[in-house]
């Protein structure tokens, strides 16, 4: 089939997610396979649309996030996917990408894991492709290693492999367990080294060589608490599992320091509040913003609680979520 004449569009939409078990580190940059196995949560209230237009009347691939003009290394990763794209369908004409969040991007609540996930799809249905999951996961992973987990629906584990294994699955439905992220939002500033900079200097720390050798252990804890449906067993590893990951940060060359004041004044509160009978427990992705997990029917007390902290600028609640779709 030969599309090199029209133009076709697609549009699709996919939630970011918030990892229990974090991705920081890969083994191979190129093809973003991961240094561990991940596991995470995809935030259904949160979401990325993105419009993929090939057109012969386009001078060359063009992006807009919320309306602004993306050139350089964000327009790089983006050409990237869509090369990988015209590549399977033999197509050569170049894209017009719009795409908007309805949450603050580059602040540490995965904007890039949503973003390339509806691109993923978007692109490949706009170039005529009918991909199946996993190959979807495959080719979002390209783009942003998270992105793979948020191809799937609900609590989503991707898994360490080849380019051809490495992809998420999804462990369970949306539906399976009503669990709330209270995204405490304590600054919406763009992170001045991103994920993709960090993962490259994961290795540089002395403690990476650790933490991927505790992963597998803590990814199994994490995995049957969460098909327990298991609070009091969960929180405690995924708090673990992020500061571990923080400390990677820190103590990388140059080290990355993503909290602020206000993230520890959240934190000092978590624990806090878990002293007090409220079950809550905190993670936090590369960023400074906390994500508060808890039961649904926690979560007004925790949003109440949370916003009542200073340093604090917004509270984001969000359900589990499905998997990306075209709209």
């Amino acid at each position: 089939m030969t599309l090199q004449s029209k133009t076709h569009t697609a549009t699709a939409q996919a939630h970011p997610n918030i990892a229990f078990i974090k991705y920081w580190g890969n083994q191979d940059n190129r093809l973003r396979l991961p240094a561990n196995p991940s596991l995470s949560m995809n935030l259904g209230d949160l979401r990325t649309v993105t419009t993929v237009t090939f057109s012969a009347d386009l001078p060359g691939d063009a992006l807009t996030v919320n309306e602004q003009p993306v050139v350089g290394p964000g327009l790089e990763r983006v050409t990237t996917v869509l090369d990988l794209i015209r590549q399977q369908a033999g197509l050569e004409l170049p894209a017009r990408i719009e795409s908007t969040n309805n949450f603050p991007a580059g602040a540490g609540i995965a904007s890039s894991a949503s973003a390339f996930a509806a691109l993923s799809l978007a692109g490949a249905a706009a170039a005529g492709l009918d991909l199946d999951e996993a190959s979807l996961s495959r080719l979002a992973r390209r783009g942003s290693g998270s992105a793979s987990r948020s191809v799937p629906g609900g609590f989503c584990q991707w898994l360490t492999g080849s380019d051809e294994s490495s992809v998420a699955v999804s462990i369970a439905p949306p539906e399976y367990w009503d669990l709330r992220d209270v995204i405490v939002v304590v600054s919406q500033e763009h992170k001045a080294i991103g994920s993709t900079g960090g993962h490259h200097l994961a290795p540089t720390s002395s403690l990476q060589a650790a933490r991927v050798a505790g992963v597998e252990n803590r990814l199994k804890l994490c995995r049957e608490a969460l098909l327990a449906r298991d609070l009091a067993a969960l929180g405690p590893v995924i708090e673990e599992d992020a500061v571990i990951m923080h400390g990677v940060m820190m103590t990388s060359h140059p080290p990355l320091y993503y909290w602020n004041a206000a993230t520890m004044t959240v934190i000092h509160a978590t624990l806090q509040w878990r002293s007090e009978g409220i079950p809550v427990y905190f993670t936090i992705d590369a960023g400074p913003n906390v994500h508060l997990i808890c039961e649904a029917a926690d979560a007004p007390t925790v949003a109440a609680r949370a916003g009542q902290l200073p340093g604090v600028q917004q509270i984001i609640t969000s359900g589990p979520g499905g998997p990306v779709r075209l709209l």
